[in-house]
């Protein structure tokens, strides 16, 4: 009878034990400063998807070299310009040449759910060992997503996230980086002030995660009032028109501009055309936004990068060759830290006769956003993806 019921007891433990191992998946088997810093979820999306990764005990169903669809959702502005710069100039003939890589095969929806739904369908069909999608609606393409993995082919978001559990997700931690951003004008304004907010493309995760946090950073100061919202739409071009109309119809005081890029260098246009004086911006990323500031250096205190096209088209790259390899991810979403520029760093990185008009784009060096000794800390089996041998 005390066997019994010792054995009783054991079972009884069972669905305990099974759910501690459950419990210590994913966020648990990564540093906890890491974790402190990039994961705390007063300064997390609440939607972003921390769990466990599908993938982790995952290896690709054929041996390499393999076929990568890319179903990019938009091709208008410069940040996805040298995104396909990097992807096509650098990192293809790269993989190719260490036997991995097959081809590349893109797609472009113009911000239609329905048609990048339908080509991340035909990617699968057409036999793509992997998926990679950017910057898209966090919960349109999750059927799509399922239907990609129940054929074996992962699906992998960059500068964004999906909601499917199926999907393994990298970016710069939008929220946080937005509190960084906003955080950094209100004190560049000595705590008071009228700001407008310029958002990017609304309804997609990477803008609604930054203006979450840039808005939260604003709220920092009681004294900084937002007066103007509009949507830039990653775009120069439009952020230029948007603000050109803003300023046009709201003659009133304004202390300064808060835009997420790709838009800072089509906002600075619209500011020094409409003949007001010179208030702050915030710059990201923009070579032409950063001269200005490099010729003009009482302008701004610092600034943010929280998107560096070609090293985020990498990162993801890195990610989808460590999985496809069998390395497995531990979570559904591998974040990294923005990176701030002081006016010492654009004096460094731009010359004096730097071109205000260049559309190009200051990325920070693969190594400084999530690389390699970085990633190891986010895969079970890590390995250096380069020197694979199947």
């Amino acid at each position: 009878m005390k066997l019994f019921r010792r054995l009783t007891y054991l079972l009884a433990l069972i669905p305990l034990l099974l759910s501690g191992a459950a419990m210590a998946e994913g966020l648990d088997e990564l540093p906890a400063d890491l974790v402190a810093k990039l994961y705390n979820k007063d300064m997390l999306d609440p939607q972003q998807p921390i769990g466990p990764s599908a993938y982790r005990d995952w290896k690709a169903k054929r041996s390499p070299p393999w076929t990568i669809g890319y179903a990019s959702s938009y091709a208008g502005n410069t940040w996805r310009a040298m995104a396909m710069d990097r992807l096509q100039n650098e990192i293809i003939p790269k993989w190719k040449q260490l036997g991995l890589l097959k081809d590349v095969i893109i797609t472009q929806s113009n911000l239609k759910d329905a048609v990048q739904i339908q080509q991340i369908r035909q990617l699968v069909d057409q036999g793509v060992d992997a998926i990679i999608v950017c910057c898209s609606n966090p919960t349109a393409l999750n059927a799509s997503v399922k239907y990609a993995y129940d054929k074996g082919v992962p699906v992998f978001s960059f500068t964004g996230y999906l909601t499917s559990p199926y999907a393994v997700n990298s970016s710069n931690n939008y929220q946080l980086g937005g509190y960084q951003v906003g955080k950094a004008l209100v004190d560049q304004l000595g705590g008071k002030g009228n700001v407008l907010v310029v958002e990017g493309i609304t309804g997609t995760s990477g803008s609604d995660s930054q203006d979450r946090g840039m808005k939260a950073g604003l709220a920092s100061s009681k004294d900084i009032k937002i007066v103007g919202d509009v949507a830039g739409m990653w775009t120069d071009q439009i952020g230029q028109a948007e603000v050109q109309k803003w300023l046009a119809t709201h003659p009133g005081q304004l202390d300064g501009i808060i835009v997420q890029s790709a838009a800072e260098l089509g906002v600075l246009r619209a500011l020094q055309q409409s003949g007001r004086k010179m208030i702050p911006i915030t710059f990201g990323g923009e070579t032409g936004a950063l001269c200005y500031w490099r010729k003009n250096p009482d302008y701004l205190k610092e600034s943010y990068q929280l998107w560096p096209p070609g090293d985020d088209i990498e990162l993801i790259w890195n990610i989808m060759m460590r999985t496809l390899q069998g390395q497995g991810p531990k979570i559904q979403s591998i974040l990294v830290d923005s990176v701030k520029f002081t006016y010492d760093d654009v004096k460094t990185r731009l010359p004096e006769n730097c071109d205000e008009n260049s559309d190009k784009w200051e990325n920070v060096g693969i190594e400084n956003w999530g690389g390699t000794s970085y990633l190891d800390q986010f895969f079970l089996h890590p390995a250096d993806p380069e020197k694979y041998k199947p």
